[in-house]
Parts: structure tokens; C-alpha cells; sequence
């Protein structure tokens, strides 16, 4: 297994990729840079550890909207409108970092 060096938020990790599967390894890397990038700098949120768990539920629900998609392709009104996908994005970040936030209120120990 072939180990790849990679940035996530300025951090460096060594994984391990299987040979020929560098380019989806690195596609991946940068989402979820992007994610977690876009969380940090909306200011809400300074724990890391926050962030990543943000950054992946975002992510996870990203890929469960596109599996609905796919398996309803009859259903139009699943399907976001063009263009409105950064806005999209945007407001659901903000308001699941606003849940996390009140759900996570009490929990001064985790910073």
C-alpha cells in the first residue's frame, strides 16, 4: 500500500492508498478540506475536532441527498436547482453549526 502525504486544514497526514487510487484519495482530501475550510471560516466554530464532525455529517448528507437522487430520478422537486447548490450549501452549514452549537451548549470540556 502506497503512503501519500496530504494537508487538511494546514494539518499534514500520512494515509495509506491502495496503488492507482491516489487521484479519488486526493478528490477526497480536498472535500473535505473544503468542508471543513468553509466551517472555520464561517467563525462559529474554533475546535477542530468540531469542525471534522461538521464537515463529515455535511458530507454524508450531501452523499445521501445524491443516492435519493439517483434511486428516485422521477421525483424533480429532490433535485436541487442549478446554480442554487453554494447557497444551498451555505444555509444548511449554518444551520446545522447553529443545532451543533445549542446541542453541544454544555459541553465546555470538549474545547
Amino acid at each position: 500500500m502506497k503512503q501519500v502525504e496530504v494537508q487538511i486544514m494546514g494539518q499534514s497526514y500520512l494515509l495509506g492508498c491502495p496503488e492507482g487510487g491516489e487521484p479519488q484519495l486526493r478528490e477526497a482530501v480536498e472535500r473535505v478540506d473544503a468542508a471543513m475550510c468553509k466551517i472555520r471560516d464561517a467563525g462559529k466554530v474554533k475546535a477542530r475536532d468540531r469542525i471534522a464532525v461538521l464537515a463529515s455529517l455535511n458530507l454524508a448528507f450531501d452523499l445521501a441527498q445524491r443516492e435519493a437522487t439517483i434511486a428516485a430520478p422521477a421525483a424533480p422537486a429532490a433535485a436541487p436547482a442549478a446554480g442554487s447548490d453554494a447557497a444551498a450549501d451555505d444555509a444548511r452549514a449554518v444551520q446545522l453549526i447553529q443545532r451543533l452549537d445549542q446541542a453541544l451548549a454544555g459541553d465546555d470540556h470538549l474545547l
